[in-house]
């Protein structure tokens, strides 16, 4: 595919899968999290039921993930790439008992895809859950209140079964905000009445509803790299032209709405694919199996070329893209705030001396930290805190503003999502 096919306005993307783009407006949202507590609705997330003995073989066969310990109730980042390397999906898989288990994420697909066409003993049907993330300082006193029951004793990533409104509830500790989190799960036709007494539980400790402006923002500063936002999937290729019909066929228009922005530019499409090593996910792959794109992966981790970072960019140079917009003539591309909203990868390139060493995306304003912050897949060479790198900012043919940035690391907000809560 010839990446320019993919600079056009990518349509219905907006935020309606979040809800409303604001609830209260997206600074008091995205204080919510280091300050009291969110309830985001990410129930339009596709999840996928797997049965069988056989499960664990195909998820090892097509995950970096070990499934050496798996326990029951278990969750774990699973991540699927092709022979290269490069990521195909990601998703959260649970294991709900011995030989059943639910992934959640578009990488449900490529698994029944895989199960299809493989030789498997086992199966696979669509589920419809509602997924509900309360994440913040106050999120445990929430969940508490709305169960009446203590959920101090589930470990990370480990889920517990609880009762909200008579309701039973899967309670999965985890934390995309970087905090102290637990996501709610169950039957969608529960999913208003659990909604709902989330709500009336957290108003004493400050709960905000989540809105679409403010979500991206926690992904940003706890730095959780997402498809199309801060990578293309891997599913360009001649060898994988099956699969793309199919999942084109099965998705909703706008998640197969892949456009790209900025001033990166390269002659093909997989200039825009990341590894596992790329997006700071290293950690999960694990050589005790067999699984597609393990030769790349070995050569990689042994010598990674890229790796993931934060850039703080300078203030005053974002500053003039927003004053060009007062000034006579063409002005530099706007910067959404906080982040863009219309479903483009922003990918821009990072020079230094002239050289591209990166690419910076997910580029977002956190009132928080009151900076204009983006990822970065950089090379190796210059991905040290404090390395001052160059930004471009504007599409190809347009007019363009050097931003100066820092090197900083991701994420960039203290990791609090393991904190002790026996403690609190």
């Amino acid at each position: 595919m010839n990446p320019k096919e993919l600079r056009t306005t990518p349509e219905g993307y907006f935020t309606v899968r979040w809800g409303l783009p604001e609830y209260t407006d997206w600074i008091d949202e995205s204080m919510s999290w280091k300050e009291t507590c969110y309830i985001g609705d990410w129930s339009f997330l596709w999840q996928r039921r797997f049965k069988g003995p056989g499960t664990l073989k195909l998820f090892s066969d097509i995950s970096v993930n070990s499934f050496a310990k798996f326990a029951i109730k278990q969750a774990k980042h699973v991540i699927h790439c092709n022979a290269d390397g490069k990521v195909i999906h990601e998703g959260i898989l649970s294991r709900l008992a011995e030989d059943e288990f639910m992934l959640f994420g578009r990488g449900c697909f490529w698994a029944d895809y895989n199960l299809r066409h493989g030789h498997y003993d086992a199966t696979s049907e669509p589920d419809d859950w509602f997924k509900f993330q309360v994440s913040g300082p106050n999120a445990i006193h929430v969940v508490e209140k709305a169960s009446g029951t203590s959920v101090r004793d589930i470990r990370f990533m480990h889920s517990g079964t609880i009762r909200i409104n008579g309701r039973e509830v899967h309670a999965l500790r985890q934390g995309m905000a970087g905090e102290i989190g637990y996501e709610l799960q169950g039957p969608i036709v529960y999913a208003r009445e659990i909604y709902d007494a989330i709500i009336e539980a957290g108003r004493e400790f400050g709960i905000r509803r989540l809105g679409g402006r403010a979500v991206f923002i926690n992904h940003l500063e706890a730095c959780f790299p997402t498809i199309v936002t801060d990578y293309l999937p891997a599913i360009f290729e001649p060898d994988m032209k099956d699969y793309l019909a199919e999942f084109k066929a099965a998705m909703p228009a706008y998640a197969v709405t892949f456009n790209i922005a900025g001033s990166f530019e390269a002659d093909e499409i997989s200039a825009w694919y990341r590894s596992p090593v790329e997006l700071g996910w290293a950690n999960r792959i694990r050589f005790d199996h067999d699984f597609c794109g393990r030769a790349a992966l070995e050569a990689e981790v042994e010598h990674p070329r890229r790796t993931m970072r934060t850039l703080v960019w300078n203030a005053d140079d974002v500053v003039d893209v927003y004053a060009s917009l007062f000034r006579a003539g063409k002005p530099y591309h706007y910067m959404d705030m906080p982040r863009d909203q219309r479903g483009f990868m922003y990918a821009d390139k990072v020079t230094k001396d002239g050289k591209v060493v990166g690419v910076a995306t997910s580029r977002g304003y956190s009132y928080y930290f009151r900076q204009m912050l983006s990822l970065c897949t950089i090379d190796v060479e210059y991905s040290a805190p404090g390395t001052e790198v160059t930004v471009v900012w504007g599409d190809p043919g347009e007019p363009q503003r050097e931003i100066r940035a820092t090197v900083a690391p991701a994420p960039y907000k203290k990791d609090n999502r393991r904190a002790d809560v026996t403690r609190l």
